[in-house]
């Protein structure tokens, strides 16, 4: 009897060797004349320990890892095939204490299953919800996704029901459907993490906001640095068409809805909708003037519902479980989970599905283990390049929209990223002006021309020259670029060189430093 190993095809599991790990493990089994299957299967999100080897026993998985070719031999030899213990050995993978403490909503099948088996899909829940929509009207879907409470998770936050209910509501001879997958915030990785481990899910949350919205044609816009994210989802589209999960008749319901996969060409501002929505009609990615917006005069001037993959990807839930089952997760008005993403100076990164409310601090040091220097943590960055720093005297802060706003942060696509006590915070708000210069589309002045004179104003003010002067200039600029930018990369640029100057103001050479 075979032996069936999962073996991550994730991005970020083969950039540290899993594809050479497989070759390894089919190689020690044919020496030794065991029966091995391998599953390429999505990450789990427990990053330190790629590549991670799960065992199927008849108690549920074994894991193991991070697995190197050169340990393959040892786990044959301690027998892992039967999920004998080793030192690479973790138990049953649901009991990782990293994993069982999550609340995996969106997320519940990635890791799980192999991504492109449609079989797999629908043994794990898929479809399920594109089954209750298609017994739905339109204005019933939109319904339970704005009674859900989700909300864009690509950072604006935005009601994803109020925007599906002004494309339905605007009157038009063709709508669309398009997908934000032009993840580029520094730390963020979940967008890629889904579309590699569970592509079918995107796909029918998109087809849902098609019934919704009464949209029958849809875009994937992806970023070209996301090769297997690509790879996946081309196979999963065919697949996807040929079981009737896409074209003229939606799973035999006469219904229509068709999708493509677009490639970027590596512009950050591309991330903002309007700018993607240029560049995928073929125009240079620029921020567009609003109104109107996309949900009224979109995608070829029609009315289209653009949201990010995560959001998207909650929607099968919803349908499939009810608006309160997701509505009773979160805290406030932040309602249902967010996929937080731990980077930087951290013992554990990785993928961390959690209820809003979760504070930084269970972030950083429940799941993330503390600095990965040993050295005290200083600071995160929460929400991409845009997002402010928060300092550590607030990392009891709940992960929250409405409570990070009110401290002038975003929580974003909820990428957070951690700095030891090393840091110089001067360097990155600098960092931070640099970015949105060499990334602005260059349509705004505030956003083209602020930035550059903001990394001249902080060079003189690190240097000394006139501290007060440079400081005060500097404020002003940093309003101008807020109020006066078309789109958040300049209106957000002032968020982390605001923080970063308020917190740590001794690393510019300031006195009273308010960090604790």
């Amino acid at each position: 009897m075979s032996t069936k190993l999962f073996v991550p095809a994730d991005a970020a599991a083969r950039s540290v060797g899993a594809d050479q790990v497989v070759t390894a493990l089919l190689a020690e089994a044919s020496s030794r004349g065991e029966s091995v299957s391998i599953v390429r299967n999505g990450s789990r999100g427990l990053l330190w320990l790629e590549p991670l080897v799960e065992v199927e026993t008849a108690q549920g998985r074994v894991a193991y890892g991070p697995v190197s070719p050169e340990d393959v031999a040892s786990l044959f030899d301690g027998g892992f095939l039967t999920g004998s213990p080793h030192p690479l050995g973790h138990g049953l993978t649901e009991a990782i204490p990293y994993l069982k403490k999550q609340e995996r909503l969106t997320f519940a099948r990635v890791g799980l299953t192999d991504p492109l088996s449609l079989t797999d899909y629908q043994e794990h829940g898929g479809l399920a919800g594109l089954r209750a929509a298609l017994a739905c009207s339109p204005r019933e879907i939109v319904e339970r996704v704005t009674t859900s409470g989700l909300r864009g998770r690509g950072g604006a936050a935005f009601p994803t029901g109020i925007k599906w209910r002004t494309v339905l509501e605007t009157a038009a001879d063709q709508k669309y459907v398009v997908c934000n997958a032009d993840e580029g915030d520094s730390g963020t990785f979940s967008d890629r993490m889904l579309m590699e481990g569970d592509p079918f899910l995107l796909i029918e949350g998109m087809v849902i906001a098609g019934l919704a919205t009464g949209a029958t044609r849809g875009s994937i816009y992806l970023r070209s640095e996301y090769p297997d994210a690509a790879r996946v989802l081309t196979e999963a589209l065919s697949r996807a068409r040929e079981f009737g999960l896409l074209g003229d008749n939606l799973l035999g319901s006469g219904r229509s809805f068709e999708l493509e996969l677009y490639l970027g060409a590596g512009s950050y501002v591309c991330g903002e909708e309007t700018a993607l929505l240029e560049s995928l009609e073929g125009k240079r990615g620029v921020v567009r003037y609003r109104p109107p917006v996309p949900a009224v005069k979109g995608l070829w001037g029609k009315p289209t519902a653009l949201n990010n993959v995560v959001t998207l990807a909650s929607v099968p839930f919803i349908m499939a479980n009810g608006a309160e089952a997701y509505r009773d997760f979160g805290a406030g008005r932040s309602r249902g989970t967010l996929a937080f993403q731990l980077a930087g100076n951290l013992k554990r990164g990785g993928l961390v599905e959690r209820a809003f409310g979760v504070t930084l601090r269970e972030l950083l040091y429940d799941y993330g283990g503390g600095s990965a220097s040993g050295r005290p943590l200083r600071a995160v960055q929460v929400g991409g390049p845009l997002g402010a720093f928060i300092p550590a005297s607030q990392f009891d802060l709940p992960l929250d929209y409405e409570a990070f706003a009110a401290q002038g942060s975003i929580v974003g696509h909820g990428g957070i990223v951690a700095f030891d006590d090393s840091v110089d915070m001067a360097k990155m708000a600098r960092y931070a002006l640099e970015f949105c210069a060499i990334e602005s589309c260059g349509k705004c002045t505030p956003c083209r021309i602020g930035s550059t004179r903001g990394v001249e104003l902080l060079d003189r003010l690190r240097a000394g020259e006139r501290p007060k002067q440079q400081l005060t200039v500097l404020n002003d600029l940093l309003h101008t670029m807020e109020h006066a930018s078309l789109c958040a990369l300049g209106g957000m640029t002032p968020y982390p060189v605001r923080s970063a100057l308020t917190h740590f103001p001794a690393d510019f050479g300031l006195e009273n430093s308010v960090e604790k």
